[in-house]
């Protein structure tokens, strides 16, 4: 992009936290400046800065970068430019990736001015430089590892506070009670001593509008992007409430290392073997003391069993599986004995048709029997088809995302993209050959091989979306995968968790729906309902056409209402 005699251009300017220790020289004032005398003396337009202070170079997910990325496609600038390759980024390979692969193929230039690197130019040393600032990623990684582990080690608190606490105000590596939500922990651990369920003390707080941990964070705290503030919740759940009463930092100790990064690349974190945790005894004011806390432990567990030892504990093969179309919450086992009969009252019923919750579900409950029995059936149907039957099936769902059409065309369009390659490959041969016999001058030469370069780079980037198999190949793939599995079974006589679990991703179970509109009928009301069971396959999802509503399923069977348990 030109202007006259000017090149418009985008600076990009970046500074880590560890960064900004070293003084001015990294500073994104001196950033600024460098780029906006390099721009001054090269007849640069600087069109705009983008800044990132405070991200790591290891980091390239930075809302900077990010929105630099969005302008340069809409065609903004030709140019970025960078006080050294380090403001890039310091991932030897996503730096390299932006620098010698992304922006040369958008016809970008980039410029790195300490490093004298240019795109325009042949930047032998790129590899190296880029290594460096790798291990200079690294070692600072190290650096700040090794100094964590000395807080640790010294009984510092160098970790964000959990609730109930803030940083002290004289002592920042030092825990305090927070006047805001120190009662509230108490409050917890005197419930539970006395023998409330940590289900009941969630429902307690939130009844009183208590702010939970994380919102409370987000609100008064914490500085959290609005992705971050979104995820923060407003009601208290039992999970949260276990947490505090097992973490024995409110006893007073420090406890810290439970967990650790992946590796310096990556963001993901695994949990730490509990003998490794880094552990140090009255470091900071308690808020319980050790007899509330142990009672609250032992009143923790209190009614809980392993139900699934005792052989009458009905077993649903559906865990994980069967699951509300309305609200996405499994479907659990429920139901009763009458005159020695358990399966006839067995039913699966979503865990969402509380009246404690907000917008509970309503009807969504089929008995076990019906469900393995719809099931059961719905694969025999599979089994049997025959293999015209799956040949017919496979093209209804090519049609359903493409037709045959469509493949034609996408094999046209890369056999002319291929011809045109080469044809390219063949006329920047001719156009060096011409230049060194002198009927093709320098200008007319770059210009031409540079035309050429950026349309064969196009047509390359064509080719490799068009080499991808396409939606319909994708779809057949899928359905000879999934029949591949079923030519191994015939018949199923009895529905098993394995067999199951071989062909079923997920099944949605929809409300009981009666002639009246209604979810929820009287008992012994006896009146036929309507029911939606939609089955998701392993490799093919469910066989409705998109947009299609499930077929329901009609029952005439009655909920059935014992009279004794």
């Amino acid at each position: 992009m030109k202007t006259g005699r000017f090149t418009l251009g985008f600076a990009y300017l970046r500074l880590s936290n560890e960064e900004a220790q070293g003084g001015e020289s990294s500073s994104i004032t001196n950033q600024r400046m460098i780029v906006q005398n390099y721009c001054k003396q090269n007849g640069i337009t600087l069109v705009r800065e983008f800044v990132d202070d405070g991200w790591s170079g290891g980091n390239f997910d930075r809302p900077g970068f990010k929105e630099m990325l969005r302008q340069l496609e809409q065609g903004k600038a030709n140019l970025v430019i960078t006080k050294d390759l380090s403001r890039l980024g310091r991932d030897m390979r996503e730096a390299s990736y932006y620098a010698e692969q992304f922006f040369p193929e958008h016809g970008i230039q980039y410029i790195a001015i300490a490093d004298n690197f240019d795109t325009e130019h042949d930047n032998v040393l790129a590899p190296f430089l880029f290594a460096m600032n790798e291990v200079y990623l690294r070692d600072g990684s190290r650096k700040v590892k090794e100094v964590l582990r000395n807080k640790r080690e010294n009984g510092q608190y160098c970790a964000c506070p959990p609730y109930g606490y803030r940083k002290d105000q004289e002592n920042r590596n030092r825990l305090a009670p927070d006047e805001m939500t120190a009662p509230v922990v108490e409050r917890i651990f005197e419930r539970a001593a006395a023998g409330d369920s940590s289900r009941k003390i969630a429902l307690d707080l939130n009844a009183d509008g208590i702010i939970p941990p994380l919102k409370y964070r987000v609100l008064y705290r914490d500085e959290f992007s609005e992705e971050g503030a979104a995820r923060a919740s407003d009601m208290w759940n039992y999970t949260t409430v276990k947490r505090i009463l097992k973490n024995q930092v409110y006893l007073g100790h420090t406890l810290l290392g439970r967990s650790r990064k992946v590796s310096v690349k990556s963001k993901k974190k695994m949990a730490v073997p509990r003998d490794q945790w880094a552990v140090t005894n009255d470091t900071h004011p308690p808020l319980v003391d050790k007899a509330l806390f142990q009672r609250a432990q032992e009143n923790l567990g209190r009614g809980t069993r392993n139900y699934q030892a005792y052989d009458h504990v009905r077993k649903s093969i559906f865990g994980g599986i069967a699951v509300c179309s309305r609200c996405g919450y499994s479907l659990c086992s429920c139901g009763t004995v009458y005159k020695g009969e358990r399966e006839k009252y067995w039913y699966l019923s979503c865990t969402h048709q509380r009246q404690d919750i907000p917008d509970p579900c309503e009807g969504v409950r089929i008995r076990y029997t019906d469900l393995v029995e719809l099931v059961r059936r719905d694969l025999n149907d599979l089994l049997a088809l025959s293999d015209q039957e799956v040949e017919q099936l496979v093209q209804e769902a090519v049609q359903r995302v493409g037709s045959t059409v469509n493949l034609e065309l996408r094999k046209q369009k890369k056999e002319w993209a291929e011809a045109r390659v080469a044809t390219i490959d063949k006329m920047v041969t001719k156009l060096y050959a011409d230049n060194a016999e002198g009927k093709v001058d320098d200008d007319r030469l770059n210009r031409l091989v540079g035309d050429l370069e950026r349309e064969s780079a196009g047509l390359k980037a064509t080719l490799e979306e068009l080499s991808a198999p396409s939606p319909e190949q994708e779809a057949a793939d899928r359905y000879a995968r999934f029949f591949e599995l079923a030519r191994q079974y015939t018949h199923l006589e009895t529905l098993d968790r394995d067999t199951l679990v071989t062909f079923v991703d997920r099944i949605e179970v929809g409300p009981k729906v009666y002639a009246d509109g209604s979810h929820k009928i009287p008992a012994r009301s006896h009146q036929p309902y309507r029911q939606s069971v939609r089955i998701f396959y392993k490799f093919i999802g469910t066989l409705e056409p998109d947009g299609q509503e499930p077929d329901d399923q009609e029952s005439d069977v009655q909920e059935i209402q014992p009279q004794a348990g």
